[in-house]
């Protein structure tokens, strides 16, 4: 499924680019005009430090002069599915018009007709291994698990999954989100099983609840949701979460503490986020025109800004749209060279292992 992805990561740090237009598909005047009579856009779990979507939100209120009602910006993804369910029929504030999740959540929203299909203008240069047929679900943007580390409490910085269970490492490492939702936390369970060597997905997964358990024995795992506040106050002083939610940090941080944001050499999964609208969408003309700009030139490279690789990174590169000066600040290309990119059969395998069995095996309430 998700095979050809992996060939981004290495074209992203190969290619060398200095054109910095942007000459987007534009959406049509119809479609304009029939969002802006909606006037709002409903969207849920965009933390504005999450692939710059602080930036890529306000980009489209300036462009096309609509509001944007952001509901719970720290939801995971499996809320966000919920969202939709407990709002079938609700056209008020609470009802998401869009999602943003993990891959294995697209193919069964669409399977339970939560969501309803459109294509973007840009449809063609999204790859066809990231993306629904039909047009339910798309590939939006990726990156690879890390440990995103306070440096001013953290001296010794950990650089595999193995080093975390050192007692150095005592009440230090947490997860950033609930693996029982959250797409983020699931993948980072399944990275450290993968680490232990597991191929197959569900024993990966179950390694993976196995490792955390033992972490949690030894009062290594602290079950706190970790995010940049959290990480800075250095009550989760090690926080595994997407690369580029640690870069972010680290950016808005400023120093003060010092981060690290570190690719572990072993157990490097890549995760790949698709968008898609709700089938009970109070806004679809909004929803539309929201996708429309993230998939154009501009909001993608709004992504690439916030460290997120966007799913048309290909596209921009051989078009020489990407700006060098934002190459530059991705991290160095070896920490990516290992990195698995799972499969929808892989992710779900290791997704329901997980889901299902943290609180048995585990027993960490992550809250």
């Amino acid at each position: 499924m998700i095979s050809n992805i992996s060939r981004l990561l290495s074209l992203s740090t190969a290619m060398i680019v200095a054109s910095t237009a942007i000459a987007a598909a534009e959406p049509s005047a119809d479609l304009i005009a029939a969002a802006k009579k909606e006037g709002t856009l409903t969207t849920i779990a965009l933390p504005h430090n999450w692939c710059g979507y602080g930036d890529v939100i306000a980009g489209f209120k300036a462009k096309y002069g609509l509001d944007v009602n952001e509901l719970n910006p720290d939801a995971g993804s499996g809320d966000e599915i919920e969202a939709i369910k407990a709002n079938k029929g609700n056209t008020g504030p609470q009802a998401p018009d869009v999602i943003d999740v993990g891959l294995s959540f697209g193919p069964s929203a669409k399977k339970d007709g939560l969501i309803q299909p459109y294509k973007v203008s840009t449809w063609d240069s999204i790859p066809d291994s990231a993306k629904d047929a039909e047009g339910y679900w798309y590939g939006d943007y990726y990156g690879v698990l890390s440990f995103v580390v306070n440096t001013d409490i953290v001296k010794n910085v950990p650089k595999d999954w193995a080093d975390l269970k050192k007692p150095e490492y005592a009440n230090t490492v947490s997860l950033a989100g609930d693996p029982r939702a959250s797409n983020q936390a699931v993948q980072a369970v399944y990275a450290a099983g993968l680490a232990t060597g597991e191929k197959d997905a569900t024993k990966a997964g179950e390694a993976g609840l196995a490792y955390f358990a033992e972490l949690n024995k030894a009062g290594v795992l602290v079950p706190v949701i970790g995010k940049s506040a959290s990480l800075a106050q250095g009550s989760t002083p090690i926080v595994v979460a997407w690369d580029y939610n640690g870069l972010s940090w680290r950016d808005s941080l400023a120093g003060n503490p010092p981060v690290e944001v570190v690719v572990p050499s072993t157990g490097v999964v890549a995760g790949v986020y698709v968008q898609a609208i709700s089938a009970f969408a109070p806004h679809p003309n909004a929803a539309k025109l929201w996708m429309e700009y993230l998939y154009s030139d501009e909001g993608q490279l709004a992504w690439l800004k916030g460290y997120c690789h966007p799913i048309r990174f290909n596209d921009l590169a051989q078009k020489g749209k990407v700006p060098k000066e934002l190459l530059d600040k991705l991290p160095p290309a070896e920490g990516y060279a290992k990195a698995v990119f799972p499969t929808l059969d892989e992710q779900d395998k290791g997704k329901t292992a997980i889901t299902t069995k943290w609180d048995s095996v585990v027993g960490a309430n992550v809250q």
